[in-house]
């Protein structure tokens, strides 16, 4: 969990949005188009592409060789590297691999109180690919245990991705490339922990962001997986005591003989060392002193005086794709996003979206 640098993006959000847009490339294009003007997940996840965008820029100009995007919620964990660092486990990838898939693990809470995730949860349920098959499928009801699906959120990983010419995000979860079809590889040991619905909280926290109302119908177009949707309509018309206990129904895992078994069988597993690291790093200080020495940098990129200045460079919202005027920074940003006549032609790729892990249903119509 090792890095040489963080950059932290946090562009996108009104009023700056509309500059955001006005030097976008791809808010121009149609692969994310499907995701645009849509409330709650489908808004995040375009926020998300646009950071992203804006993250090669200020990547590329830092000197860095790889790109992640990771949510708050999600730590990168190099299983199988030497001395646990991502720097050498991104070293080792041969040069002609243009992007690196892991696999995610999700978090598997063993009480309904936590209140630090990171330095409180150390179960984890273990992504398809790092399982035979034939225990993914044959523990598949119990390690669902009445869910939607395997995971109770999203189970296609993340990616990271050497930094190089034409690089575009294709989603929160992918990357491609505007000169050509991504090399890539999956690895087998290493993944991100993914610490979804941790806290209880976590419940109302979601509904209060979003504005949708709780019907099975509606949710659909606010939230793209079947737990998320479940879970705001139980948080938008359930009691608290109710959804205490769909909570512990649903997300907690107080069955220690299910726990232990599917711990023997590797479905869930035990992770100990990013507790240790993030406790140790809160006990030393080294958290607050970061922010405390990074907030300054963040401040000057964020100032009320920038900001006031990026949203009278924009259009009015109905045409937000045109900017006025441009600094030097600017300019050098849109000259590595912008169009190139190419060969290769990706108009058929589409945004990846958070997608499900394999379901039961899928391996069963496979299978006839």
């Amino acid at each position: 969990m090792f890095f040489d640098r963080v950059f932290i993006t946090h562009l996108c959000h009104l009023p700056d949005v509309f500059y955001c847009l006005g030097s976008s490339r791809i808010w121009n294009e149609t692969w994310l188009s499907g995701f645009f003007y849509k409330p709650c997940n489908y808004e995040l996840f375009v926020k998300q592409s646009l950071n992203m965008e804006m993250a090669i820029v200020m990547a590329r100009d830092g000197g860095m060789d790889w790109i992640i995007h990771l949510d708050t919620d999600e730590l990168l964990y190099p299983g199988g590297a030497a001395e646990y660092s991502v720097r050498r486990l991104l070293a080792e990838v041969p040069r002609d691999v243009d992007m690196v898939i892991f696999p995610n693990y999700e978090s598997s809470v063993e009480h309904d109180n936590i209140k630090d995730p990171f330095s409180e949860v150390s179960m984890f349920k273990r992504n398809y690919d790092h399982l035979p098959k034939d225990t993914y499928f044959g523990m598949y009801k119990e390690a669902t245990r009445g869910n939607p699906n395997y995971f109770l959120t999203y189970g296609n990983g993340k990616s990271a991705a050497r930094i190089q010419d034409h690089l575009r995000p294709n989603g929160a979860h992918r990357w491609h490339n505007y000169a050509k079809s991504p090399n890539e590889i999956k690895l087998e040991e290493a993944a991100v922990l993914h610490y979804t619905y941790t806290k209880f909280s976590d419940l109302t926290s979601r509904r209060d962001r979003c504005g949708c109302k709780p019907t099975k119908e509606d949710v659909k177009r606010c939230f793209m997986l079947d737990f998320d949707r479940a879970a705001f309509i139980i948080a938008s018309t359930a009691s608290e005591e109710e959804m205490l206990r769909w909570y512990n129904e649903r997300v907690v895992w107080t069955d220690k003989q299910l726990n232990l078994k599917l711990l023997r069988k590797g479905v869930l597993t035990r992770i100990y060392t990013p507790m240790t690291i993030v406790q140790s790093l809160r006990e030393s200080g080294v958290f607050t002193s970061a922010i405390t020495a990074g907030q300054p940098a963040v401040n000057a990129k964020l100032s009320p005086k920038e900001t006031n200045a990026q949203s009278q460079n924009v259009t009015a919202p109905g045409n937000m794709t045109r900017v006025v005027r441009s600094t030097d920074s600017k300019a050098s940003g849109r000259k590595i996003l912008q169009a190139v006549d190419l060969a290769f032609s990706d108009t058929n790729v589409t945004a990846v979206p958070p997608l499900s892990p394999p379901s039961l249903d899928e391996h069963r119509h496979h299978s006839e």
